[in-house]
């Protein structure tokens, strides 16, 4: 016969009870965080180019400090201060009356002591015979050859006087030694020159045209590797410049690390067609010392560095945040370019990290308190090439 358990009602009760509430804690769902505000930008496929921006200065390719290899009285000045000359180009002439009139000189001389030389000539000859007959001593031909060889000597020191004397009157006529832009002049027609102790003129040469710059040392290994594999381009920026920026190369890296400054000293090289650059001038100069085709270029401020190394958070397309590692290339400035780990077109977190984790919703921040959405300006003006 069964035994029949009667449970009393009440515990029956405080045991539903008990289950009832049990099974609710369980299934209410969790308080709602709130979404963090962050500032975000979107990754961008583009040339990487680093330019470190370096304030430099303009240099004449050459200067050539033109004086007068002659004295002289200076007759006439054939150019303006300031105009550009080409090689060649007359420039001065110094009064040619008294080296012309030296050259005539010299000429006579020759002419004088050809016909001595003529004379000596046909005397040794003459004597010689004679020593065949025993008519003149051996002493005497020795006497004939001195005489032949002093007047030869003369003829030879004419012609040197002349070709001396031609010279100065070459030098009377002052011509550019190159091309380029003459500076002040420093002398006058009516001044007496005092040859090659008065300048005349400078004149600087402007195409091509130099523009010397320096870098902070830490660059010098990036910038030897890249210019054994292609030339490094090179633009110029000043103030009020109203035409496109003047484009040049690196040509050349001094020698020696400035020890107090902890810099280089490079030149390059610009063709100034359009003289936009000139002598003394200061630049600030854009290097591009790496240029990699078609990088993942990400704000700086979104690379994040933890334990495992760095990371970037990303927006997924229901307003979630994404901890995506991250290998990062070269970075200056406010752009950083990714090896690996994102692509072209991904948004990710620049502002507000600290307050993340991954699965975490994110609103963006409003254009009102100064950051949006879009790529930051320096970010997408890496796309010129110069």
């Amino acid at each position: 016969m069964k035994k029949i358990l009667f449970i009393p009602a009440i515990f029956l009760a405080v045991a539903v009870s008990f289950l009832s509430s049990g099974c609710s804690a369980r299934k209410a769902p969790p308080a709602a965080r709130a979404p963090v505000i962050v500032a975000i930008a979107t990754v961008t496929n583009l040339p990487m180019q680093i330019q470190p921006p370096p304030v430099g200065h303009v240099a004449a390719y050459s200067t050539v400090t033109v004086r007068s290899q002659i004295q002289g009285t200076l007759s006439r000045v054939y150019f303006k201060q300031g105009q550009e000359v080409k090689m060649g180009d007359p420039l001065f002439l110094i009064d040619p009356r008294p080296s012309e009139a030296a050259l005539e000189q010299a000429r006579a001389n020759l002419l004088r002591d050809s016909g001595q030389l003529e004379y000596q000539q046909a005397n040794y000859a003459r004597d010689l015979k004679l020593l065949e007959s025993k008519i003149v001593s051996q002493n005497q031909i020795d006497t004939d050859k001195a005489g032949l060889d002093a007047a030869a000597g003369t003829v030879a020191a004419d012609g040197a006087a002349i070709t001396n004397a031609q010279l100065n009157v070459e030098f009377c006529h002052i011509d550019a030694p190159v091309d380029g832009v003459a500076g002040a002049l420093q002398a006058y027609a009516g001044n007496v020159i005092e040859a090659a102790n008065d300048t005349l003129v400078t004149i600087n040469q402007i195409h091509p045209i130099y523009v010397q710059f320096a870098v902070p040392e830490q660059f010098l290994p990036e910038i030897k590797q890249q210019m054994a594999l292609h030339p490094l381009k090179v633009s110029a920026h000043f103030e009020n410049m109203n035409m496109p920026p003047p484009r040049g190369r690196l040509t050349f890296v001094d020698n020696t690390v400035d020890t107090a400054t902890g810099t280089i000293q490079l030149w390059a090289t610009f063709t100034n067609e359009n003289n936009a650059l000139w002598p003394g001038q200061f630049v600030t100069v854009d290097l591009t010392f790496s240029e990699e085709t078609n990088a993942v270029i990400v704000p700086t401020q979104a690379v994040q560095t933890g334990q495992d190394g760095e990371f970037i958070y990303v927006v997924k397309p229901d307003q979630t945040v994404e901890e995506r590692p991250v290998t990062i290339g070269i970075a200056y400035g406010d752009v950083t370019e990714i090896k690996t780990g994102l692509r072209a077109g991904e948004t990710v977190v620049t502002d507000g990290q600290l307050r993340l984790a991954p699965g975490v919703a994110v609103n963006v921040k409003s254009a009102g308190t100064g950051n949006t959405n879009s790529v930051p300006k320096n970010l997408s003006s890496t796309n010129s090439t110069p």
